[in-house]
């Protein structure tokens, strides 16, 4: 594909609010994740808070849309320069020309938890605005309407790629014809589904993550959002940071674990990297999807050491932020930008020993490095699987 320029980025998470925090949180391994302080959670988990996103106001017009995800969202909105990053986009598109492309995996339900707690003595739920919260599309309606957009709307809700995929799908509107730059990205909240869901399936940490270590015992939940303003590179642009390629697939293996020797994964890094022209051998840093769960971990150690063998250093940043769900390709994303503009490979946190059944190259301690290439991966229940290369455009 031709490569895009990533015009400008931004996220939230609980590692740090802006790319300076996040870079900072990198460089200094300090991680985010703390004992569960939400009320009605399971017992003795860690969780990637944002606290700096619950006393958020939206803009007065668009207070219908308030809620957890588009607090958050709002939150991201108003660093890095973004607003007017679009403002100026817009100048030389025009609204109707930029798409917004955005994945969430719960979007705002938890205002229906809170609806649901407020019920009747005849079960009716109180009046509240579904569409502008809990609906999966109200994460890019409401960052349409606040960033004065007029072009192509769509949300992505395919598990945790959803972040990552958007990406993938603005591209092709682009290239398609239907818009000539697009807001993507991704927001996720924390909520009970979320935290109950998935202590249910017995994959729940008894305290932070630590993707790859030998003794690893499964996923803290993280909230983020991270959005990025993509158009065509040009000659100009030759050295900035962009999107180089990206490829997808879907193995359909099982409703929640990933099919044990990667073969999807497999496909959407060989896509990623066939869209993108280049040889395994031309990626400088793979930044993992890497959960923390035994199974997880395993398969995706296998599908890396497939195509790259142990030459190339592999981490996973989940240690500092938490999985954020449909958020976690978009965040990903950002980090690999720093990862680009700063020479930088994070080493997993947390680890003291990594799986010793594992092929590919894990690193657990920073390095600096020339790193003009990344491929971050992100895979999703169902069987959904999403790679992007994100590196300074030739």
């Amino acid at each position: 594909m031709t490569p895009y320029r990533i015009s400008a980025i931004t996220a939230a998470s609980a590692m740090g609010v802006g790319m300076n925090a996040t870079q900072a949180a990198l460089r200094t391994r300090r991680g985010g994740l703390r004992p569960c302080d939400l009320p009605d959670m399971p017992d003795g988990i860690w969780i990637g808070r944002v606290p700096d996103a619950e006393p958020i106001d939206l803009p007065a017009p668009l207070a219908n849309f308030a809620c957890r995800n588009t607090r958050l969202a709002e939150l991201a909105l108003r660093q890095d320069g973004f607003v007017a990053a679009v403002a100026a986009a817009k100048s030389r598109h025009g609204a109707a020309r930029i798409a917004v492309v955005l994945g969430t995996s719960t979007s705002g339900i938890e205002e229906t938890e809170r609806a649901w707690a407020r019920r009747d003595a005849d079960g009716v739920l109180p009046t509240y605005d579904f569409a502008r919260t809990h609906d999966l599309h109200s994460l890019p309606r409401f960052l349409r309407a606040r960033l004065g957009l007029a072009g192509p709307c769509v949300s992505i809700s395919t598990a945790c790629t959803s972040g990552a995929r958007s990406f993938l799908d603005a591209v092709a509107l682009i290239e398609a014809g239907f818009a000539d730059a697009a807001v993507v990205g991704g927001a996720d909240t924390l909520c009970r589904l979320t935290l109950h869901g998935f202590g249910s399936l017995e994959l729940l940490a008894r305290g932070p993550t630590r993707p790859c270590a030998e003794d690893r015992d499964g996923i803290s939940i993280g909230e983020a959002a991270a959005f990025a303003l993509i158009e065509r590179a040009g000659p100009a642009d030759t050295g900035r940071i962009g999107l180089l390629g990206a490829g997808a697939s879907s193995d359909g293996h099982h409703m929640s674990s990933p099919h044990p020797d990667g073969l999807g994964a497999v496909a959407a890094m060989r896509a990623a990297l066939d869209s993108a022209g280049l040889a395994p051998g031309a990626i400088d840093y793979v930044n993992m999807h890497g959960t923390g769960t035994r199974a997880n971990d395993a398969m995706e150690d296998r599908a890396i050491a497939r195509i790259f063998g142990d030459t190339v250093p592999c981490s996973s940043t989940k240690g500092w932020t938490g999985h954020t769900l449909g958020a976690s390709g978009a965040l990903e994303a950002a980090i690999a930008a720093i990862c680009v503009e700063n020479g930088l490979v994070p080493g997993c946190l947390g680890v003291e020993h990594v799986d010793p059944g594992f092929g590919a190259g894990i690193v657990v301690a920073n390095h600096a490095a020339q790193v003009d290439v990344v491929l971050s991966n992100s895979f999703g229940f169902g069987g959904s699987n999403c790679a992007l290369v994100i590196g300074r455009i030739p």
